[in-house]
């Protein structure tokens, strides 16, 4: 069975205020700052700092040649999550695919909209979306959050405190 996946500006369409909630989350200090969790060879999780970049309809990041690209080179599936913010425990997560990106007019596209260099030897990969979910508290340590979760394809739910089984 093939899994649906989102561009960004799919994403947008299809959930706008969950869309605008991730991209403050990502983007809450300027830069966009998420941590991705890979899989390596052997199965294990593997958690890296990142920048994404919101362009050209897309959310990428542009990658130095590391254990992060290796894993993605061999298996595309990864989750991003966003930095926490210093003011509340508001959270934005994904979960998806990453596409290799060569093609020139993408790449410049991307390098355009990002503040540091992208060097020919680092690899450029579109994350493309499979779930998204939004975390908000009405306070700082607040239990449980409203979630708003999206699925491809299916749309979002209504923000609602979560169940907690004890």
């Amino acid at each position: 069975m093939a899994v649906q996946l989102a561009t960004w500006s799919q994403f947008e369409a299809e959930a706008p205020e969950l869309a605008a909630a991730g991209h403050e989350l990502l983007h809450q200090f300027g830069l966009g700052l998420a941590f991705i969790a890979t899989i390596r060879a052997d199965g294990g999780p593997r958690l890296h700092p990142v920048c994404v970049i919101v362009t050209d309809g897309g959310l990428f990041v542009a990658l130095v040649p590391s254990p992060k690209t290796r894993d993605l080179e061999r298996d595309p599936r990864l989750a991003v999550h966003s930095f926490p913010p210093a003011e509340s425990d508001d959270e934005f997560a994904m979960t998806g695919r990453v596409v290799r990106v060569d093609d020139t007019a993408r790449r410049a596209a991307v390098q355009a909209a990002y503040r540091n260099r992208i060097e020919a030897h680092d690899t450029v990969f579109e994350l493309l979306l499979e779930t998204a979910l939004v975390a908000r508290y009405k306070f700082r340590g607040d239990w449980p959050p409203a979630y708003t979760r999206w699925r491809v394809g299916r749309g979002t739910n209504q923000p609602a405190a979560a169940s907690v089984a004890t």
